[in-house]
Order: structure tokens, then sequence, then C-alpha cells
């Protein structure tokens, strides 16, 4: 393959549809092989921006404004980084012989919990849990009342657990409700799913091209209000459970097609694999992979889309841990102790414009056994202030 430099007119150019910390790792990736990067957000001086040779500030979900920018800057390849989006002006870039990773089709099943749950279940038959879709307060209660209490109730379209309850008593149920309108995305429509008591959940990051498909080692992960705050890697598990979720991840991401890497999440209950959910980008709980692995997913997923090689090494064992804000702030200032940066220990900080509480500003990567590793990491964590 021949490379170029940036910002000239032979360059290989990576336009990049949201912009955060996971982003901002792929443009870096990118420059390593001096590839042109173009990082489109919604908000100025995001992660990405402040590593990207080209920036723009759009309204995402304006189909006429994304349209523009794509023409105007002519990439090479077109890599959606969130599921809020104009999922038309993908499908219009791709009509017009743009290159969307993995593919249109692809993201529009994946950014919507109703499109990829169907197609993995009625389409592929992957062993899920029971669901419904409902609109109304009357059908929560409904399909509540079929797949019973216990059950999760999530947006179709969200992420980052955003507006996501677990119910453990019908009075609940309003409050689920209310708290779904919290979702980056569409909450007029709810899936409401059978709480599967797993014995532990694992993404299996699956990185593709047509040529290969290869699997990093499962990385176990920790969520708190449906949104990561612990991963690690490997997870320890049978080889032959491995195995089943190894063949899981093939088929959702053949089915899906295209290139790239793919996060597949799966639940784990005694010898059973279900799916739960897949990302066509790189994956939150895989930050991890900054430390155990020769090529992060953040490589693969460059190295896929340009067709390269997906050989790496796993070094060994480590953990991640995410430091949420406790303030609000427009100059936000992490205090972060000394003893966070060792030979084993380091941090990432994202280097976001503005802080809320509950937000992710930065994370921790710890290279150890893995209880050792999780057990530091969160001490870490922890000790951020800011």
């Amino acid at each position: 393959m021949l490379f170029t430099s940036p910002l000239k007119s032979s360059s290989i150019r990576i336009m990049l549809l949201g912009s955060g910390e996971l982003g901002k790792e792929v443009v870096m990736e990118a420059a390593r092989l001096g590839i042109e990067t173009i990082a489109v957000d919604s908000y100025p001086n995001a992660p990405a921006h402040l590593v990207a040779n080209v920036t723009h500030v759009v309204n995402m979900k304006d189909r006429d404004a994304l349209l523009e920018v794509i023409r105007r800057e002519k990439p090479s390849f077109i890599l959606p980084e969130i599921e809020a989006l104009s999922i038309e002006a993908l499908e219009d870039a791709e009509k017009e012989g743009f290159h969307v990773i993995p593919n249109a089709e692809a993201v529009k099943k994946t950014m919507n919990r109703k499109n990829i749950r169907e197609f993995a279940a009625k389409e592929l038959g992957l062993l899920t849990s029971a669901y419904r879709f409902v609109k109304s307060f009357g059908e929560l209660q409904a399909a509540a009342g079929e797949i019973g209490i216990p059950c999760v109730v999530k947006p179709v379209m969200s992420s980052s657990g955003h507006g996501q309850s677990i119910i453990r008593s019908e009075a609940e149920l309003v409050r689920a409700l209310e708290h779904a309108k919290e979702a980056r995305g569409d909450a007029s429509e709810l899936i409401v799913e059978e709480f599967i008591p797993f014995d532990y959940e694992i993404t299996l990051l699956t990185a593709r091209t047509e040529k290969e498909t290869v699997f990093c080692e499962p990385i176990g992960h920790h969520q708190e209000d449906g949104d990561y705050v612990l991963s690690w890697q490997p997870m320890d598990m049978p080889e032959n459970v491995l195995e089943k979720a190894r063949m899981m991840a093939r088929t959702i991401t053949d089915g899906l097609g295209g290139r790239g890497i793919f996060g597949v999440e799966c639940f784990i209950k005694g010898e059973d694999v279900y799916f739960s959910e897949v990302s066509p980008r790189p994956h939150d709980t895989g930050m991890v992979t900054l430390i155990t692995q020769s090529q992060s997913e953040f490589s693969l997923h460059v190295r896929a889309v340009l067709g390269l090689p997906l050989d790496f090494v796993f070094y060994g064992p480590g953990a991640s841990a995410a430091f949420k804000s406790s303030s609000e702030a427009s100059v936000p200032v992490l205090d972060v102790p000394d003893g966070a940066f060792d030979k084993n220990a380091f941090i990432r900080i994202f280097g976001k414009p503005v802080s809320h509480v509950g937000r992710r500003m930065a994370v921790a990567l710890v290279f150890d056994e893995v209880e050792k590793a999780k057990a530091k990491a969160q001490e870490i964590a922890a000790s951020i202030k800011g």
C-alpha cells in the first residue's frame, strides 16, 4: 500500500463523525501512518479536534449540513464514531461513492436497538434475552407483565447507558419512562428486555477486513447505570464458551459486513452465550487494549479500514478504570497524584472542554495480573480530583 503525507492532493483522508475520546485515539493512530484526519462533532474543541488536521462543528443530525462537509472534504473513508447522527446523510454519501465504515446499512442497524436486535434474533438466529418494543406507558406495563420483573428498559436509540433502567418493581415503571428521556437519541420507543441473571458479561473486540477476521482476548467489564466504569483483559472463561462467543461475534460481524473493529457485547450464563449489542467502532471497554496489546483496538480499527494485516501481540493482562467528573466546570482541572504514574500504570486525559457531573474525563490503565490491575486502576481513578 502506498502512503503519503497529510494535507496533500494525494493524501489518504479519514473523516470521523463524532470526535470524543475514542475518536481521538483513532486520529492519533491514523496520524502515525501519515493519514490526513478530519474530525467532525457538534461542539468545538472535542477531544479528537485537538489532534486532527482539520476540524468541523456541525449539527450531526442535520442531513444537509453533514453531507455538505463530506462533499467539501472528500474523505477516502468516513468513520461514524457516535450513534446520534443523520443516517440519511451516510446513505446518500455512500450512493455518491464515499466509503462509509463499515457500511451505511451496518451503521443504520446498530444505531437502533430495534434494528439490531431483530436482525440478530430473527435473521441470524442468535440467542438473546426475551424482548418487546413499546411506545407508551400502557405498552410498557404490558411488556413488563409478559416478560416479568425484574426487566431492563432502554431507549432504542442511545449510548453509554443514557436513559437505561433496571426495573425491580412495577412502581419503578413510571420512573423508567422519565429516565428514558435522558437518551442520546430518540426516546420515543423503548426496548423492554428480560433480565438475565448472567454470571458475567464480555466485550469481544472483533476486527475484520474482506480477507480476515481476528479476535482480541475477551474483555470483562463492570457497568453502573449502563455505562462502563471498569474493564479488564482477559476475562477468565472456559475455552468452549469463548469459542461460542467467537462464533456469535463472527456471525454478527459477517452479517453486517464491511471493514473495521466491532465491539460485540455478550452475556454469559453457564455455558450459554446471549447476544446483547454490537458497536461497529472502537468500544469504551476496549480502552484497556492501550496497555495490553501491541496493536490497540484503535490501531486495529485503522489497519482494518485500510485493509492491512491484523496480526498483533497480546502482551499480558491489564485493566482500565474510568474517571468521571464530580463537578461542573467550563475550565476543567484534574488533580492527578504522582502515584498514578509508574512503570505499570498511566493516565489518559481526554481534554474535554467542559466537565459535568458524571462525565468521563480520563481513564487509568494498569498492566498487571487481572485482580491486581483492577484494584490499582480503581485506586488511581478514585484518587483523581476534578
